[in-house]
């Protein structure tokens, strides 16, 4: 494996272990918040990060390359909302889209086109992870201050988690 690509996909791996942890920090504070609908639907999504690293991890292996199993800082423990915690949940993701954009960049530029195919997958899930986080903020600044609507919007989050659950469940297997 190019050296310079191993260590592009081994920063990415780092990133997408972060990104798990994001995820599991947000999930632990929505839960002590009562807000176990948003909690469920964050413990889910750190689950599909861990599973995007490990995806890189087993990729770089194959390829003759040494995937390193990264050390992550720790993530905040504390937000000021819910809204803050999806306009950080975006903010987030748009890092990792332009993370994934250097990588595609430097496959091109070092004329690697099966780990760009591979990574044409990455490029996809960050355009639904991106329009997934803008919507959700679009929701809760429609909710306002309504107890009743961050009511049923936490339900709702119940909801898209298990409908993730299941389209994960058939990402995993293809």
């Amino acid at each position: 494996m190019n050296k310079r690509i191993e260590a592009a996909l081994n920063d990415q791996i780092q990133k997408e272990s972060s990104s798990s942890q994001y995820y599991l920090a947000m999930a632990s504070w929505a839960e002590t918040k009562g807000l176990n609908g948003t909690a469920k639907f964050m413990y889910t999504h750190s689950d599909e990060e861990r599973f995007h690293m490990l995806k890189l991890i087993k990729f770089v292996n194959e390829r003759g390359g040494v995937a390193v199993v990264p050390s992550i800082p720790e993530p905040p423990r504390e937000y000021d909302s819910l809204e803050r915690v999806f306009e950080l949940l975006l903010e987030h993701e748009v890092g990792v889209s332009e993370s994934i954009n250097g990588v595609v960049d430097i496959c091109l530029q070092e004329k690697d086109y099966s780990t760009h195919n591979f990574m044409q997958w990455y490029v996809s899930e960050q355009l639904e992870e991106e329009a997934l986080g803008r919507s959700i903020l679009d929701k809760l600044r429609l909710i306002g201050g309504d107890k009743g609507g961050l009511y049923l919007f936490d339900r709702d989050m119940e909801t898209a988690a298990a409908a993730a659950v299941k389209a994960g469940s058939a990402d995993q297997k293809a």
